[in-house]
């Protein structure tokens, strides 16, 4: 499906199939909708009957799109290494950045799709590739890319969808044409969060940095109120049991992370700018606790999250990590609140 917001960049995109380049890269923050605007750009490319407002869905090709067998459409996506049985995220908004050890887009994968890629298209077409998050993928799969980048066949669309470009080789990127997908206006978030069932989306879109996407994940029932567990524990540093709440808190080890993140960004959002940007309702507490705490030992524990988000799903001892981010924080936070 194509999101409002994104309505008008796919026509953009879509309004003359002859001037598509051979690479698109659709990058911006998770949970505004590149993949699904990547997939809808697949289907309208492989339609037979295309218009600017998107594939017609009645055609033989948009069938076997729909079916998941059309046979000039390859998708790659990341798969867990040898010998790694975590289990990966159910959701997009946990798939933010490769982890060392964790889910990577093998090379092997890469020259499938070249090989595919330089095949003669069953319609007579376009042939597509998409590869998301095109940040999974490893050098050496990247450097298999280069060769189709730098000499496209004819009539070959390739979607990387991104989430963090900057993670991407330079000779990648500066093959593609670059599609930002921005953030939509809150009003229309809003709009659409309440279509889809939210009667009240302002939080969950504050915590989400404005993204409906993972706002409408954020909302579940059972991840908000854990969520104001921790946040209630944040609010009051001083009666904080760091090893309690570690232990509580890391079954879930990445939400708290998340949560603790945004809530240091709040903290020196509010001795900066004295703003509130991911949990409005706690301001109260945040004003209070920011003009007790140091802007340096502030900024150093955004750093340490900051770093630590690359490798959290393999942690030596979560909870003992956790911990010790909570005893720093109480330690920065509590000393005079």
């Amino acid at each position: 499906m194509i999101h409002p917001w994104n309505t008008s960049l796919f026509r953009q995109l879509s309004a003359d199939p002859e001037q598509l380049p051979h690479a698109l890269l659709l990058h911006g923050p998770t949970g505004v909708g590149k993949l699904d605007l990547a997939i809808e750009l697949a289907r309208w490319a492989l339609c037979q009957q295309p218009t600017v407002e998107g594939a017609c869905g009645a055609c033989d090709a948009c069938n076997w799109f729909d079916q998941g067998n059309h046979p000039d459409f390859r998708r790659v996506e990341p798969v867990e290494p040898e010998g790694d049985d975590d289990a990966s995220p159910a959701k997009e908004a946990a798939k933010k950045a490769p982890k060392k050890g964790g889910r990577i887009i093998k090379v092997e994968a890469i020259r499938e799709i070249t090989e595919f890629l330089n095949l003669t298209a069953h319609r007579g077409g376009w042939r597509v590739a998409l590869i998301h998050p095109a940040e999974f993928m490893n050098p050496a799969a990247a450097n298999a890319l280069l060769k189709t980048l730098e000499e496209p066949p004819a009539r070959v669309l390739l979607l990387l969808v991104s989430h963090q470009p900057g993670r991407l080789l330079p000779t990648v990127i500066s093959r593609c044409r670059k599609v930002a997908v921005p953030l939509p206006e809150r009003e229309t978030a809003l709009a659409w969060l309440r279509a889809a069932g939210l009667a009240e989306p302002a939080s969950p879109l504050a915590e989400a940095g404005g993204a409906p996407l993972a706002a409408l994940g954020y909302a579940e029932p059972e991840r908000a109120a854990r969520r104001e567990a921790f946040l209630d524990l944040l609010a009051r540093p001083r009666q904080l049991d760091a090893c309690q709440a570690a232990q509580t808190f890391q079954p879930v080890m990445a939400e708290a992370w998340g949560w603790l993140t945004r809530w240091v960004h709040d903290l020196l959002a509010q001795r900066l700018a004295g703003q509130t940007h991911y949990f409005p309702p706690r301001t109260e507490a945040l004003i209070r606790i920011a003009s007790a705490s140091g802007l340096a030992e502030l900024l150093a524990l955004q750093r340490e999250l900051a770093q630590a988000g690359r490798w959290l799903r393999h942690p030596l001892n979560a909870q003992l990590l956790l911990e010790s981010w909570l005893i720093r924080y109480s330690e920065i936070a509590g000393a005079r609140t």
